[in-house]
Formats: structure tokens, sequence, C-alpha cells
């Protein structure tokens, strides 16, 4: 039996650059990682189980991924990667309706964990179609194994049928994380200081020659390097989508501690203070929105988890954002994000038992640009 309700009907999306794609062939569009609001084909979820750090939390976490599989689902497809197809296909189809069920995908792959963010694909588009850029996740600098999780990307697009569509190409030979990197479609990346330069990835290569890289590699005019922010329990390094995200119309969402006794205070303070130092390409300043930062979360041990709005999905007709049982901090948060998303409907996930692994929502999904996945029916 269902235990969700059906989302409501969704908005028509606004023309973007994937969609151009299909358009008349004398149109040119420039090389470039997609941005998250260009139209998908659909999003991956890494399925937990008893095997991962989910173990003795298991139920509660299951709990949270049926929510995100129906929330994904009912609007796009959905591709399921999970080392049991077989189990795991036999509770979705018992918990959630036929209208998700007849659009997710299930791929078998052993996996380490379940964190698709930052060991799936990034997606390039350009004029001959997707490129499927295969970089190297080493578990946030060899905190965690990752040797597992490394071969997914490679196992989807293998043998006489694969089943992503784009052109693989393996970068494997430098170490970067979906989550680490923003871009805007439009030639910018926003990263972090604190993770890209971290001497626990690539450390053989400095400031500059990292930078000429991801330039080469992701179709990327220019970085702006955030050297302030981080959270509690994080075990990224900061990465950018905690903190901070490029939205359309030359916006970036954030988080804003307001609180003087909070310890994130000065870093968050300073980081506001550096966002409202950028620029666009063409030299504008950028429209800020922000987010609120949500009140302190705890483990049983005592450490601080790291609840963050900021970690949010971006569908074609949809924004999924973690929710903490805040109530007015959650209602904060959408309302920021009904501002940078006005197209869109803003769904609020639970995602209380993602970050007792010190993650949350936009962690633990990634999507893929038009054409790579097969369409929603």
């Amino acid at each position: 039996m269902s235990l969700f309700r059906l989302p409501p009907s969704t908005p028509q999306s606004d023309l973007n650059m994937a969609e151009l794609l299909g358009k008349v062939a004398t149109v040119q569009i420039k090389r470039t990682l997609a941005p998250e609001w260009a139209r998908q084909s659909g999003v991956q979820l890494t399925w937990p189980h008893a095997n991962t750090d989910w173990a003795y939390m298991l139920p509660q976490v299951t709990e949270c991924y049926l929510r995100l599989a129906f929330e994904i689902a009912t609007r796009e497809t959905l591709l399921i990667v999970t080392p049991d197809v077989e189990a795991t296909q036999a509770l979705i189809n018992e918990r959630l309706p036929q209208r998700a069920t007849q659009n997710i995908i299930y791929h078998q792959c052993p996996t380490n964990d379940t964190w698709a963010r930052d060991h799936a694909f990034l997606t390039v588009m350009s004029n001959t179609g997707a490129e499927l850029l295969d970089f190297r996740f080493n578990g946030w600098g060899g905190k965690f194994a990752a040797q597992l999780d490394n071969a997914i990307n490679k196992s989807l697009v293998s043998g006489t049928q694969p089943l992503l569509k784009g052109k693989y190409i393996d970068f494997l030979d430098f170490e970067l994380e979906g989550g680490s990197i923003e871009v805007d479609g439009q030639g910018t990346l926003l990263t972090t200081s604190e993770c890209l330069l971290n001497p626990n990835r690539n450390p053989q290569l400095d400031k500059a020659h990292k930078e000429a890289l991801l330039k080469e590699r992701l179709g990327i005019d220019r970085v702006l390097w955030l050297d302030h922010g981080y959270l509690a329990g994080d075990d990224t390094d900061s990465h950018i989508d905690t903190l901070a995200r490029l939205c359309p119309n030359n916006t970036i969402v954030y988080v804003r501690c307001t609180d003087p006794t909070d310890e994130h205070y000065p870093a968050l303070q300073a980081m506001e203070e550096q966002l409202h130092t950028f620029t666009t390409a063409k030299g504008d300043p950028y429209k800020l929105i922000a987010l609120p930062m949500a009140q302190a979360v705890y483990d049983e041990n005592g450490e601080r988890l790291p609840a963050t709005y900021a970690n949010y999905l971006v569908m074609n007709h949809a924004v999924l954002y973690p929710t903490y049982a805040q109530p007015d901090n959650d209602a904060q948060a959408a309302r920021a994000l009904r501002q940078a998303f006005p197209d869109r409907d803003i769904v609020g996930v639970d995602c209380r038992a993602l970050i007792r692994q010190h993650g949350s929502l936009h962690c633990v999904t990634m999507q893929y640009s038009w054409g790579v996945l097969p369409a929603h029916s």
C-alpha cells in the first residue's frame, strides 16, 4: 500500500540549454557541464544496504530513500543502483504506487555506500550530445573505502546495450566529486578552496593547474573560489553544495548564520562577505538569497550533524529540499528557494536520517541531462 500522496501537476519548464540541443542545427551550444536546472532525463539513487555504513539504522534511512524515490519517479525517470535488484524492487513495488514504479530503472552492481552525487557521472552537453565524465572518487580524501563505487559508472555504460546514452570519457586520473562544484551553464564554476585545494585530493597539482584542468574538462571559463564557510560534522572538506549554490538569473543562494553564539557564525559571516564581492562574467553583482541556518542537531554521541538547507536537488519541475522537523526554518528555506526557482514546485523531504551519516538530499542524488536516460513515461 502506498504511504505517499501523489504530487500536484507541474508547471511548464523554461527553455534551457539541453532543450536547445533538439532545435535547429545551426544553433551552436557551448560545450559545458550542464547546470542542474537544465532539462534532465532522470536522477540516480544508489540504494542503502546492510553492507554500508547505514547498517545500524537501515530501516530509518530506507524510509527516507523510499520518499525520495517517490518524489523523483513521479516526475522523472529514476535510476536505482543496488547490489540486490530483486530485494530492492520488491520493496519498492510493495510501498510505492504504480505511477512511481513504472518510471524506475534498476541496475545491479556492488557498492560501498550511497553518495551518488560524488561517485556518479558528471554530464557535459554539446552539439554532439552528452559526454559522461568519469572522475575518480577517493572517499573524500581517503577517509572511506570507495573502490566499488568507483566502478559503478563504467558498469552503466558497458556491454552491447549500455544503460546510459552518451560518450564515456575516462578522467579517472583526477579526483573530483559532484558535490564540490556548482556551474551556471554560462562558463562559471563555484567551488571551495578547502575542498578542491585540499592536499588529500590531487596533491600533485597546484591551484593554477587544477583550475586549468577544470576549464578544459568541464568546458568552463572561470572559477570562483570560496575561501570561507564550513559545517560541523561534514566529511567532505566543505563541499560547495552544503554552503552556497548557483541558480538561474545570476543568483546565489547561501546559508546565513545570524546567531553569534553558533560555532559557524564567524566562518559563515566571512563567506557571506566574500559572496558579496563576487561578480558575474559581465561584471554585475550576483543576487544573493539567504537560507536559514538549521538549528543544531546532534547524534547520540553529542556530535553535531551537518544539517543544511543548501543541499537541495533541482529537477525539471520541482526542487526537492531537505527538512529537519524545524517548522520555522523549514518554511523559511522553502520561501527562499521559491524566490530562486519561481517556476518549480518546492517539495520538502525529511532528511534527518541522512544527516546521521553526514550528508543530505543533494549528496545522495545525481541528475542526468536530457537524452542520457530513457524518458519518463
